[in-house]
């Protein structure tokens, strides 16, 4: 897993879900695994001028089968791999052969200035080192996962013609910014219907807020006509970005839920844990 945090995010991406197809595949995905960031900076050196990144994430039941190593606490029941550059994904699939099936592949893309359904984007995304302190997994709270992070991952289909067709008055209180100007709006009444961004924002039993990192990227196709969103969420505590779906999908209060879900359909969802890069490299000691 490779984080640069402050960096600006890349400007498209590939996705592979990737789930192991028999018994003898734990082997070679535990034999190649400990080989993708040497694959990472080989096809950084062949251009250095493109802008790259890689993350993986392994689902709870093929973390298990790679090795003894304790699960992380939060992670609980697909291989998935992010790749933020070209020509990386044809070495890794070479590497893993027939050990895996690709049963998702999504191209994304960033849209004008991180776009999605006509909003920036990824705003509250955390810098620096609030960055890491809320995407990493800290060694007081895991000592076995630590310098990871849980990865949720969910691809939602747009209704583009429904959602075009409501005011961009409507669209900003259903999202909770401003369209043009990205500007925050104030927060719902109690027991009113709350916006995208005040169902997005979670705190602790002490009221301190609890943010994530968002890597969204848009994605779509003329042949096909499906255009969505491609959610990736990374945290330290997995407990964060599950509060937020649940309020996202059951409302808070319950019953009136995130509004974006008349307009956007989740279609695959699933949760992931990317190791760091040295319990990534010792997989195969």
């Amino acid at each position: 897993m490779i984080f640069k945090f402050g960096a600006p995010l890349t400007r498209s991406a590939i996705f592979l879900v990737l789930p192991l197809t028999d018994p003898a595949s734990p082997s070679i995905v535990r034999s190649t695994l400990p080989n993708f960031s040497s694959l990472s900076k080989s096809v950084f050196f062949r251009d250095s001028s493109a802008d790259f990144a890689s993350t993986i994430g392994i689902g709870s039941s093929v973390w298990t089968s790679l090795n003894g190593l304790p699960s992380p606490k939060e992670l609980h029941t697909f291989l998935i791999v992010m790749i933020y550059a070209s020509k990386f994904e044809r070495q890794l699939m070479k590497s893993l052969g027939s050990a895996v099936k690709l049963v998702d592949e999504t191209v994304g893309f960033r849209y004008f200035d991180s776009r999605d359904l006509g909003f920036i984007d990824g705003t509250a995304n955390p810098e620096s080192v609030d960055g890491q302190a809320s995407t990493l997994i800290a060694a007081e709270d895991d000592p076995n996962a630590a310098g990871g992070s849980y990865i949720l991952v969910q691809k939602y289909l747009h209704d583009l013609t429904a959602w075009q067709a409501l005011s961009a008055e409507k669209q900003e209180q259903i999202i909770g910014r401003t369209k043009f100007d990205n500007i925050e709006l104030g927060d719902a009444e109690d027991d009113q219907q709350c916006s995208h961004k005040n169902l997005n924002t979670v705190e602790d039993a002490n009221g301190e807020e609890r943010d994530i990192l968002r890597d969204n990227m848009t994605f779509g196709s003329l042949g096909s006509g499906e255009f969505g969103t491609y959610f990736i969420g990374y945290t330290g505590r997995l407990w964060v970005k599950e509060k937020m779906v649940e309020r996202i999908f059951v409302g808070h209060p319950p019953g009136l839920h995130d509004r974006i879900l008349d307009y956007s359909k989740p279609v695959t969802g699933a949760v992931f844990f990317a190791p760091s890069v040295d319990v990534l490299q010792g997989l195969a000691d």
